[in-house]
């Protein structure tokens, strides 16, 4: 559960870079409703606050591609079509990941391949240090303390687990990126098999 002046904080702050592990349910198409931000409405769906949560953090390495949303928390709702963040609904829903902060790792740098991204930071070691340090900011800032974090890809993983002190997380769990080549039938085993499989009643 989230306070209503916390989320409010977190949407001006944050919500041009972060999101939570919310969507609309899928209608005929998987992709459907992916983008429907109606769900972050507290006005019309003030039951937002008690499925949100900050206790785990789902995390990806950057922007795939520049955009300048709209709304607040419209990253992780791409309806592009070579979107994959359906997956990710596929993969959480009715689990206890469900809910979910959802952020970057590399802010401010668009760029569809992850390769392009891991030059970059060679080339600009600093960088790192840099974002593991907003990173940081932003843990405190959401009120989060010693997280689960859920690594989407394994440049992300070598990123935080390198950067980040043990003591600064509960867990730190390699999954594998939804962009990846599979159905979002065998993404969701495969991430569930890697969390232990729990699955909410």
């Amino acid at each position: 559960m989230v306070s209503k002046e916390l989320y409010e904080a977190i949407a001006n702050k944050y919500g041009h870079v972060a999101s939570w592990a919310v969507w609309d349910k899928a209608g005929d198409k998987p992709k459907s409703n992916i983008s429907n931000m109606a769900v972050f409405n507290i006005n019309s769906n003030p039951a937002i606050l008690e499925t949100i949560h900050t206790n785990v953090i789902m995390v990806a390495l950057n922007f795939s591609r520049d955009v300048a949303f709209e709304l607040p928390f419209m990253n992780f709702h791409d309806s592009n079509r070579h979107g994959q963040d359906y997956k990710i609904r596929f993969a959480f829903e009715d689990t206890k990941y469900y809910g979910s902060y959802m952020t970057d790792i590399i802010k401010d740098f668009p760029k569809l391949s992850s390769g392009d991204v891991r030059k970059h930071l060679r080339q600009n070691p600093h960088e790192i240090k840099i974002q593991l340090n907003r990173f940081r900011e932003e843990i405190a800032f959401i009120k989060s303390i010693k997280p689960t974090i859920l690594a989407f890809g394994e440049a992300t993983y070598n990123i935080l687990s390198r950067g980040l002190d043990q003591n600064e997380y509960s867990s730190l769990i390699q999954l594998t990126h939804y962009s990846h080549h599979i159905s979002k039938e065998n993404y969701r085993e495969d991430t569930l098999k890697k969390l232990g499989a729990f699955v909410a009643p």
